[in-house]
């Protein structure tokens, strides 16, 4: 697989504009994210909007893992394969897309990867997340920097937000940290509902 980013290097102009006056999202923390070196955002994933918010918010260009079957058809395949997106299969394991991964990651670049592994659908805050965030976090010494994105996505009024937190750094015990990452985000999400509820 060629680390090939030219497709969001276009579109980039665009997505931004779409994210700062059609959906009108309101970005946090963007401090946290590192200006060098390889990096993981690790958060929630509530639409499929929810890349467009990512992409936009740092100068560095996120490489994303997505589902392969996004790479079915012929114009899917092209699209993603120069987007920089790595194609796993979410049946079984995927020692191919981990070792590109891990490449990306040794090159000082940054990961996007949404753990919960889909689209949380579900009451609740969040699903049960898989462990590749914590993994290659481990593998490569990356720090993960973790991320919410709150409220719903409507056009022209500003309804959603991503906040940026603090970065982990994750120790070989990929249980402990994969809860970690789980209970900083669940604890934000819990904080912004009650944000919330408190200014109404």
């Amino acid at each position: 697989m060629k680390d090939n980013v030219i497709v969001l290097k276009i579109l980039r102009p665009l997505i931004k504009f779409v994210s700062k006056f059609i959906l009108r999202a309101e970005f946090n923390g963007l401090e946290n994210i590192p200006d060098d070196g390889g990096v993981i955002l690790a958060g929630t994933h509530t639409h499929i909007f929810d890349c467009l918010l990512l992409i936009s918010a740092s100068k560095r260009i996120p490489h994303f893992i997505v589902k392969k079957e996004l790479y079915s058809k012929k114009i899917g395949s092209w699209f993603f394969g120069n987007a920089g997106t790595i194609p796993v299969d979410r049946s079984k394991k995927n020692p191919d897309a981990m070792k590109y991964a891990k490449m990306v990651l040794n090159s000082d670049k940054v990961i996007a990867i949404f753990p919960e592994g889909t689209i949380n659908k579900t009451k609740d805050n969040i699903m049960p997340f898989k462990y590749g965030a914590v993994k290659l976090s481990v593998d490569t010494n990356s720090p993960i920097v973790p991320f919410v994105i709150f409220g719903k996505y409507k056009f022209f009024k500003k309804s959603v937000s991503i906040t940026f937190l603090k970065p982990l750094e994750i120790s070989r015990d990929v249980d402990k940290y994969n809860k970690m990452l789980m209970n900083t985000i669940n604890d934000e999400i819990v904080r912004r509902k009650n944000g919330k509820e408190e200014k109404r």
